[in-house]
This record gives C-alpha cells, structure tokens and sequence, in this order.
C-alpha cells in the first residue's frame, strides 16, 4: 500500500471511494470523493487496488478522478443479482472470497473496479450474504427470513414515528385537539406509547419508541408532554400519576360486585337475631357509640362504658367484617391484593366494595352487627383488672364526629370517663419506655370549586387521643389473647430507637421531627415480640378490618380461636405477610406523595407569603428546615451574614411551589 493507491472506506452507512495521500505506519492520510481529508488506520478500508493516481495533479482534478471512478463502479453494480447468488451458494455454508465471488458475479477476467462493485452490492443489500473484509458467508434460508422480518417491523416502526410525530407537531401548531374518545389506529396506539413512556420512563416497553416519536415531534421535555396529553383529555390537570404507575385498580370488576350485592342481599334476609345465640353474646343493649371524621362512612370500631358492680367495664368492639367475607372468596382475593384502603384528598379508594365497607359492614347506627368486641374490667381509677375477647352482635347507639366529642370533652360524663382511661393507658405505656411522637396532622381537603384547603388537626385533642389509646390498648389485648392460646398472627414488634431525643412526651417540636427519623422499622412475624415506640409486649392491628387486610386476617385468627373459623397455620400467616406487604407499600406512596402533590398546590398561590420555619440540619449550602403551618420539609439557601443552628426559628418567604414538578423554594426574611 503506497500513496497515490485508490482505495474504499465504508462512512456513513456509505462507501466512499478516497485516494492515499500519506501513509505513516498503519496510518493513512486520505482525500475523498468529496473533497474531504481524513485520516484512518488501514483496517478501516473496505477495499484497496493496485491502480495508482498520478498525485502531481491538481486537487480539483484528483476529485473529479475519483469521482468518474466511483461512478464507473457503482455502475456495474446493475450486473449483480444477489438473491440469486445466494439461492445458488446458500447449501454449501463456506466463505468466499472476493476474487471468487467477483468470478461468480462477471464473465472475462475481472477488474478490481469489478471487486469493488461487488463489495458495493453485497455492502447495499445485507440480507443473503454476511462478510468479513474480502469474503463473504451465506445466510441460512431461516436466517433471511428472520432479516426480512425484522426488517419489516424496522420499516413499520420508522413509518410509525413518522406519522406520529407528524400528527403531534400539526396538533401543537393548529392548536386543535381532538377528543381522544374519537381517536383510533395509529393515533390512539401513539397515545398509549406515550402514556406508558410518560408514566414508566426507561422501564417501559415503548421508552425507545417514545423517546424517538417525541424527539421528532419538539416535545422532549416533560411538561410540553404532559400538557399535551391534558389537551387532548387524556389526563386531567391534577391526575394522579403515582396511582396511574401502581397496580391499583381504582374500580371492583364486575365479578367481586356482583358476589358483594349477593352478600347483602342474603345477609339482609337471614341475619339471625340475637336469641338464636351462635355463640355471640348480645350486646345490642349497651349503648355504643362510634368516633370517627366528619366525611366517615365505613364504621369498623365502636366503643361502650358501663358501671358494673362499682366496676368500669370498657367494650371496644370492632365489625366483625370476616362473618362476612370467607378466606379466598371473590371479595378476600381482591382485599388481598389492595392490601388496604387508599385515603388521598381528592380520591377515596376502598378495600372492600362501597356496598360492604359503607353497608353491610359498617357499624352503623340502629342497624344490627356482628362484631368481635374486648370487654375490659377497669378500676374506678382506670387500672386494667382483666379481660375478655368475645363474639358479639352489637347496635350502635350514636355517631359522633371527633368535632362532636372535643365539644363536650369537659361535659359528658362518659366521655370524660374513656378520656381519663386513656390517659392511664398512655402513661402506663410511657412508664414501660413507650416513645411517644407528637405531631400536628395536615389535613388536606378539595373544596367545591376543585381548590385544595389546609389546616392542621392537633392529634392530641380529646377525641383523638382518647380513640387512639384505645384502640391501642384493643390491639394490644388481642395480641395477648392470640399469644395466650398459641395463636400465630400478624404480630408488629420494633426494636428501640436509635436514639432517644426526650422522655414521656415532653420533647419539642424539633425534638418530635427528628426523633421519628431515628426510629427502627417495624417488623412483622407470626409470634409475639416486644415493641419498643409503643411500650408494650405484644401488638397485633386487628381494629381495622374494614380498611386494612392485616387486620382482616388477625381477625380470622381471633375467631379461629372463638370457634368460627379454622386457623391459618404459621406458613401461611407469612404467606400473607409477604403477599401484603407490596401493596400496603404502595398504598404508603401514593398516599404520601398525593397529600404532598396537594399541599404543594395549595402553596402554588402563596407566593411571597411569610411563614415560620425551624432549622432541622446544616448542609453544604443550605439548611434544611420545616415549614411550621404546613409541616413541610425544604431546603433553605444559606444566606450571607446569616449563620443558623439546629432548633433555630427563623422567618422565610415562600418563593416558588410547584406541585406537578414536586418543587418547593424558600428564602429568609
């Protein structure tokens, strides 16, 4: 290989003809066809002859040179049949070389303008012939069917795209948007690649697809996309994406509906009456009532205080929703799957179908109720004395929202008899190292006009802390009654924090946040264990059978011991366990980002407002601080001349909030 040596290089999914103006070592300084210098190694030619171009003459007329050859060539490449070539050659399954192959293609002796043209015709249709430099291999007859198929679908894809992206950028520019109901074929499958790219990213089947539609048609960005996808109808505004991505299915099919309604049906006709037994005691004359919010429709728990023989006697009673629904039942498998209601401010999604969580389950008032109820006998001074777990049908007397209660906290006797029990409850916990985290709720709530609206529920109210240590002290009761008779369950334990930041529930507010960030996980296992947050030495949650399937199979296992139903053995408690945990996460996500994506819409409108923050942490270049009002973590810029601390109030002004981009900004003063 010497300069002035005309030779063929493949660039651009093309072959270009060039001529060798240098060669240093295996190095080549070319001059193309098109006027361009380059340089390569050797390797990289796809063909060399012999002939020579006199390098004396001009630039210009080197170029014409080379181009008056690679015309020549390409013009013998109309001689050349490679299918039939590869009909003929496909049996034997040998390579052949170039001088063979050109033999094959051209009578007379050829010429290396011959090999070229054979180099460019086999390099121009791939599809019989596989080659490696000079020689060539013939596919197999499958091997080429597979090639044309694949081909094909490269072919259909790459007019997809084009008609997609065609489609979307016509859209944007007329500022047309039809109804996506009206849409069908290639517009309505671009939509769904779309969606599922939008919602799944690089985990999608169609992110490659999508990637390329979306290129083409200007919408790499998300929030062009997305507010694309709006117009069209395809989501709302404020669509949850994080359910979209999830599993969950917001309807019952069709089947779990109809096996609901036929549970009513028959459950309102042959309901027995108390006095036929059944091995349930009957309650229905002690008055009951339920403590629930305002918006509640599905009732699971219900409470009573009486005055025995100079005795309390408190009943926390609970629907006994597994009277109803049978393990693996149509209804049991779709609970199962749900793991648990979803509560988010714009959207309630049941675990059980709206005819059995807000009917036929729900202890609603005057309307006859199995239930499982805990009869605990209590001291005048609220000390436990004893227990029992018992099978019950009950009737609710009445229905009071935790508003209804903290308004006659001070006035009600009874009332004030429940709240002083839990208060005994809690500082017995408290004296046994429970950790108790104090903290306000947000709660968050859509208005008639679609608007978010925000305020904050002290948790520590009367109502809410009475219900909540008593269903605490239920749980609790219950998991010694399932571990006193040998029972596996679903039992909760938790070691001892990581650290401990106060004692009892003295700690500030600071103090409150950052000890939740050292607490240990919880744990679930079929057997008892100690639990640490709550102070106490069994925990199962069965007061929730309504809403949670956890406590639907705790319940199982609580009748099991009653004499209803046959136990579920340690296996397949774990089974459960296992089962349920996925979805219980994901009910946890969605909920969470969900009242976050709403509060950040809330602040959306209250730029510039002040508000107080207290500094949790220094970073690099920031603090990280939480918004007081809305209980919120953000980040706050570290300002020049301003040094803050942990625990440190300080003064900022909301500056940008945007729920859809999960983005929140403050800045002191």
């Amino acid at each position: 290989m010497e300069s002035g040596n005309v030779v063929e290089f493949i660039e651009s999914q093309k072959i270009t003809c060039a001529v060798i103006l240098e060669v240093k070592k295996l190095r080549l300084r070319l001059l193309t066809e098109t006027n361009r210098e380059v340089k390569m190694l050797a390797s990289r030619l796809s063909h060399k002859c012999d002939s020579l171009l006199d390098l004396s003459m001009s630039r210009e007329k080197l170029v014409a040179s080379l181009k008056t050859i690679a015309r020549r060539r390409t013009a013998l490449i109309s001689s050349i049949d490679v299918k039939e070539l590869w009909e003929v050659l496909n049996t034997e399954q040998e390579w052949i070389d170039l001088p063979t192959m050109t033999r094959f293609c051209f009578s007379g002796e050829p010429t290396q303008d011959h090999e070229s043209a054979v180099v460019r015709a086999f390099f121009n249709d791939r599809l019989y012939f596989k080659f490696k430099g000079d020689q060539f291999f013939p596919l197999t007859v499958e091997q080429v069917i597979e090639i044309e198929n694949r081909k094909k679908k490269d072919e259909e894809r790459a007019r997809f795209i084009n008609i997609c992206s065609q489609w979307l950028k016509d859209l944007v520019a007329q500022e047309s948007y039809p109804a996506v109901s009206g849409l069908e074929g290639d517009q309505a499958r671009c939509l769904d690649i779309l969606k599922s790219a939008f919602l799944f990213e690089k985990e999608s089947d169609y992110h490659q697809i999508a990637k390329q539609i979306r290129k083409d048609a200007g919408l790499e960005k998300q929030d062009r996309l997305f507010n694309l996808l709006v117009k069209l109808g395809v989501w709302g505004r404020d669509v949850n994406l994080d359910l979209l991505r999830s599993s969950v299915e917001v309807e019952f099919p069709e089947s779990v509906k109809d096996y609901a309604e036929k549970l009513v049906k028959e459950a309102f006709y042959s309901t027995p009456k108390p006095s036929n037994g059944h091995q349930r005691q009957d309650l229905t004359d002690i008055p009951l009532i339920t403590i629930d919010g305002q918006a509640t429709l599905d009732f699971d728990d219900a409470l009573s205080l009486e005055m025995i023989d100079g005795y309390y006697r408190l009943g926390i009673h609970i629907s006994d929703v597994a009277h109803f629904i049978k393990k693996d039942d149509p209804i049991d498998r779709e609970a199962s799957v749900r793991g648990s209601s979803i509560y988010t401010p714009d959207q309630k999604i049941p675990m059980l179908p709206p005819s059995m969580a807000e009917g036929l389950c729900s202890l609603r008032a005057d309307e006859l109720r199995p239930a499982i109820s805990t009869l605990v006998k209590l001291t005048p001074s609220a000390e436990i004395m004893d227990y029992e777990v018992v099978a019950s049908w009950i009737k609710v007397k009445r229905q009071l929202t935790y508003y209804d209660v903290n308004m006659v906290a001070e006035e009600d006797k009874e009332i004030q008899a429940l709240g002083n029990i839990a208060r005994k409850f809690r500082q017995r916990r408290l004296s046994q190292g429970a950790l108790q985290i104090t903290l306000p709720e947000i709660n968050i709530w859509i208005n008639n006009d679609g608007e978010p609206v925000v305020n904050r529920i002290n948790r520590e109210s009367p109502a809410r802390m009475l219900v909540a240590e008593l269903m605490i002290m239920a749980n609790w009761l219950m998991a010694g009654f399932l571990a006193k008779h040998r029972q596996p369950a679903i039992f909760r334990s938790q070691p001892p924090p990581r650290d401990r930041l106060y004692r009892n529930n003295e700690g500030s507010l600071f103090q409150n946040w950052m000890q939740r960030k050292l607490l240990s996980r919880f744990a679930l296992g079929s057997e008892p264990r100690h639990h640490s947050g709550l102070g106490l030495d069994a925990y199962v949650t069965a007061t929730s059978p309504i809403r949670k399937y956890f406590d639907l199979a705790t319940q199982r296992q609580i009748r099991a011991v009653l004499g209803f139903d046959e136990p579920y053995a340690h296996a397949d408690v774990l089974k459960i366990i296992n089962a349920v945990e996925q979805p219980m996460s994901t009910v946890s996500r969605i909920q969470y980002t969900r009242n976050r994506y709403w509060l950040l819409k809330n602040l959306e409108q209250r730029a510039g407002e002040k508000t107080e923050a207290v500094v949790l942490s220094k970073l690099r270049n920031s603090y990280l601080t939480l918004l007081k009002e809305y209980m919120l973590e953000c980040r706050l810029p570290m300002s020049q001349g301003i040094e803050l601390k942990p625990q440190d109030l300080v003064q900022v002004t909301l500056q940008h909030a945007s729920a859809r981009n999960d983005m929140l900004s403050v800045y002191i003063g």
